[in-house]
């Protein structure tokens, strides 16, 4: 379950990524404060200008304006400038990098995550959160720095220019910011809790959006369209609700400040009048009074916009920090160190595994894998193969004891050399939407060409890859759809080839494989074999007959250890389950997990 996140994680995020661009930001302050500046500026230039419009008729009217006239397109070259610098200093060098450099780190985060963090999240919804952090946080920057504190400086500086006329006047919108600055915080809160709850729906939509297509095969086989259809608008209820009852509460606000502007200027031309009617207002105090109250209305209300685009970014940006941030269930110690195989000696010491909400798989675990033994594994689906292999992966947290590698506790080492030092060939492998030479040299990154190629000839996979018409360049589509589960397996096969870890675990790699193909792989595999500690699930026992060992699990316990030549000769599961087996398969127990 993720944790909750406060604002002040929010904000504390925000600042770690951008601290990292002090000219940029700088600049957004001088932008935002010359912006404010110029708000209030130009307008008392412009009164200058209408007050010395009158007097110009004794005198040249270029000598009587000559300052206030370039004062004023001062202001506006100022302002250019300042544009200028923002456009290059933020938006073409900072905003693509701080992108990149949210993209990477929460790239990092998400890769560091534990096996069941995958297993309890949609990857639609993941990666809606992940594009959502990437675009929201430079989003967020900008409405805080530019038009936020922009803001807040020209209110001020207005404040301060309006007083000039009269006291009154900066009076007015005192107290008229201070009834928007305070609503605005008042229900801050309240419209980021709806914000919210509003990108918690839209990042279950994705995900199930995506999940229907990633199965969409699944969908056509059942003729469920119908029923995907009507579920998504089960849940699309939810999203409406939350949207319109955003919306609800910005309509109020909204129609809260929309009356108090009408409020403000009809006090302000009141007052204007009645001052010019009695000589303490001129006719250019009438302009600076109306074009600063303009502008600041006029620029509120765009705020008052903003304040609903900002909590829905502190909305998604909350909901991305919830999952990206969420501390790893299994982590690397603060002193793990690299694991180093000189054996491939493996030992469950006393181990104890139970997965949440279900009795405890495996009670006392003990037993030891000596190095170089080719051991299989077999028994009823959930009987606790695959969970065996997983924890000496520690794709799982064992709860109690020890697992060790040659004398070296896994949950001391760091788990990227745990992971280099074993290579694994699941029953269903999946691929990246890359070229088979690439998929393949995943195996060892520094891999040359030729040894790609040799690792293919030794799966038996060079031949297909190369009918391709791109042969080994060839794009394989996502999750490796473009081949047939034949295909991928040996792709799988040869990575793990070229890799040459010295444990090696096979979850039933040849069963996608017709007969002959197997065969030939088989030596391959045993080749492969050959000097490492491996481990063999199998469904299909006859792949069993060379292994060193043969262990049967049975409820979480190895009921039987030996040999197939003993195992056979002695009464147990395995003669019952080679005796039943249909076609070289394993039949299914009724009342297996």
């Amino acid at each position: 379950m993720t944790s909750p996140v406060t604002s002040k994680q929010v904000f504390s995020y925000i600042y770690s990524v951008v601290k990292s661009f002090p000219l940029a930001l700088c600049v957004m302050v001088l932008t935002s404060s010359i912006w404010a500046i110029d708000l209030s500026v130009r307008p008392y230039i412009l009164k200058e200008i209408l007050n010395r419009l009158p007097e110009s008729k004794d005198q040249n009217i270029f000598d009587a304006l000559a300052i206030p006239v370039l004062l004023y397109l001062g202001m506006y070259l100022l302002m250019t400038t300042s544009f200028r610098l923002y456009g290059y200093f933020v938006e073409i060098k900072m905003l693509p990098n701080l992108r990149a450099k949210i993209a990477n780190d929460s790239l990092r985060l998400l890769l560091d995550k534990s096996h069941t963090y995958y297993q309890n999240n949609y990857a639609g919804s993941l990666t809606k959160k992940f594009n959502d952090l990437i675009d929201s946080v430079p989003e967020f920057l900008q409405i805080m720095m530019d038009r936020f504190l922009g803001m807040f400086l020209a209110l001020l500086i207005a404040i301060l220019t309006l007083g000039t006329v009269n006291i009154m006047f900066g009076i007015f919108m005192f107290v008229w910011a201070g009834i928007f600055i305070g609503g605005g915080l008042l229900f801050s809160k309240h419209f980021t809790r709806l914000s919210d709850q509003y990108s918690s729906y839209f990042s279950i939509i994705t995900g199930k959006v995506v999940d229907v297509l990633s199965n969409i095969l699944s969908v056509r086989l059942f003729a469920t369209k119908t029923q995907e259809i009507n579920l998504l608008k089960e849940t699309f209820q939810g999203a409406v609700q939350a949207d319109q009852k955003l919306h609800w509460s910005y309509f109020w606000m909204w129609f809260c400040y929309g009356y108090s502007f009408f409020i403000l200027q009809a006090a302000n031309f009141y007052f204007l009048m009645k001052g010019y009617q009695e000589g303490w207002v001129t006719v250019g105090d009438f302009a600076l009074i109306l074009v600063i109250n303009i502008s600041i209305v006029d620029y509120t209300w765009k705020i008052t916009k903003d304040i609903s685009e900002f909590s829905k970014l502190i909305g998604r940006i909350t909901q991305a920090l919830r999952n990206i941030l969420d501390v790893p269930e299994i982590q690397d110690a603060s002193n793990s160190y690299d694991l180093i195989v000189t054996d491939g000696n493996i030992v469950f010491d006393h181990v104890k595994f139970h997965y949440k909400g279900i009795a405890p798989l495996f009670e006392d675990k003990c037993i030891t894998l000596d190095a170089g033994q080719k051991i299989g594994l077999v028994g009823y689906s959930g009987g606790g193969k695959s969970t065996f292999v997983n924890l000496i992966l520690r794709l799982y947290e064992i709860t109690n004891g020890r697992i060790l590698i040659d004398g070296q506790n896994i949950q001391t080492v760091t788990q990227d050399s745990l992971h280099h030092a074993i290579g694994m060939i699941p029953q269903d492998p999946f691929l990246f939407h890359r070229s088979l030479l690439e998929n393949i040299r995943y195996g060892r990154l520094d891999a040359k060409d030729e040894e790609v190629i040799d690792a293919s000839q030794k799966a038996h996979a060079h031949d297909f890859i190369s009918k391709f018409p791109s042969g080994y360049n060839s794009l394989v589509g996502e999750r490796g759809i473009k081949l047939s589960g034949g295909q991928r397996q040996r792709i799988a096969i040869a990575r793990s080839i070229l890799k040459n870890a010295p444990i090696l675990i096979l979850d039933e790699a040849t069963s996608h494989l017709d007969s002959i193909t197997e065969q030939d792989i088989q030596k391959s595999l045993w080749t492969l074999m050959q000097g490492k500690t491996t481990i063999v699930i199998a469904h299909r026992l006859s792949t069993l007959l060379n292994m060193d060992r043969i262990l049967v699990f049975e409820n979480g316990k190895i009921v039987q250890d030996g040999t197939h030549a003993t195992l056979i000769a002695s009464q147990g599961l395995y003669k019952t389950l080679w005796d039943t087996q249909i076609g070289g398969f394993l039949p299914e127990k009724k009342d297996a997990r």
